[in-house]
């Protein structure tokens, strides 16, 4: 039986998909089965896998007769796979021929690790770059409150551990943000401080094409992810939890003086219930507000005043970025 399982959605990928597969094919650990989901794609991308598939048992495609998107179809390819390891690519990305071998052996070695990813290198359409996320898994629980700590081409992830969490289509395109974001809390994360993945940014990915569906699911994201401090997201402030964790720029002063009022609820919450790492918890919190204020979309004295004397932040902020502020608020 094979150890790795590796899903693949695509649709209308006739311009990558090749070099997609050929970089599985080019790994260095190669005993796994590929499963690509093909949503009813109108181009060439079937022949071309097919093309391939006559040469490589290891790939299983299967054809939708109707479009049902990449959070429907990876979930499919969970269900299927017969693997402890899953692995994820995107049919538009690359990966390096040791990122397999080198996740496995992360897994291997660390059994309370249930999910492995790396850094990666984003080039096409914007100047290349590394990002790199959070390395740790105290860190990268604190991250996923601002943003996701994953590029969703690089995870590898235990089955037994993920159990019934799925991508949930509600939150398309951030899919990958509200799984890992509920993953994280049952299971260790990883990511190895290495580029192994290229991931490529163009004009058809669906982050891009669908920008406000993606604020709107990251909000309820967050609010979901401070459930856990027992902030309900039905809370009329809970904007403003949401706030303090994940920086919001150009609000009014008015709205920057709950955010912080809410910061401090959040920081009591978690010194009782310790859900999160306290001292990265709160460091975190800290450079979100201090970055808050210094992009303020209105200054005036009332709001310095409250800044200086009741917020605890004063004295957080650098010496220069205090007399701009002050500067700002008087005049």
């Amino acid at each position: 039986m094979k150890k790795l399982t590796v899903i693949m959605p695509v649709y209308n990928g006739e311009l990558y998909i090749e070099e997609a597969i050929n970089s599985l094919q080019n790994q260095t650990f190669s005993d796994f089965d590929l499963i690509i989901l093909n949503d009813n794609s109108s181009d060439s991308t079937v022949s071309i896998i097919e093309k391939i598939k006559a040469n490589d048992d290891r790939i299983i495609l299967i054809n939708k007769t109707k479009n049902e998107g990449p959070a429907n179809l990876r979930n499919e390819g969970i269900d299927i796979a017969q693997t402890e390891y899953i692995a994820l690519l995107d049919a538009d990305d690359i990966a390096l021929p040791t990122r397999f071998e080198k996740q496995i052996n992360v897994l291997d070695n660390n059994p309370k690790i249930g999910l492995c990813g790396t850094w990666f290198t984003i080039f096409g359409d914007k100047k290349e770059k590394i990002l790199k996320h959070s390395e740790k898994h105290e860190n990268l629980k604190v991250q996923f409150l601002h943003s996701c700590g994953l590029g969703n081409s690089t995870v590898m992830f235990r089955k037994t551990m993920i159990g019934n969490l799925r991508f949930e289509h509600q939150y398309v395109p951030a899919e990958d943000y509200g799984l890992w974001s509920e993953f994280i809390a049952k299971s260790e994360f990883y990511n190895i401080p290495e580029s192994l993945v290229r991931y490529r940014w163009h004009s058809g990915n669906i982050s891009q094409t669908k920008e406000e569906n993606l604020r709107i699911a990251e909000v309820a994201i967050k609010k979901r992810q401070l459930e856990q401090l027992e902030i309900s997201s039905q809370d009329e402030n809970s904007i403003y939890y949401v706030n303090a964790v994940s920086l919001k720029r150009k609000q009014s002063a008015e709205d920057i003086i709950k955010t912080i009022k809410a910061s401090k609820v959040l920081k009591q919450k978690n010194e009782k219930l310790n859900i999160y790492n306290h001292t990265i918890f709160c460091k975190h919190i800290d450079r979100m507000i201090i970055r808050t204020i210094r992009n303020s979309k209105e200054y005036n004295l009332a709001f310095y005043k409250f800044i200086k004397n009741e917020s605890d932040y004063f004295n957080k902020i650098k010496t220069l970025d205090k007399v701009i502020f002050y500067l700002k608020c008087v005049f």
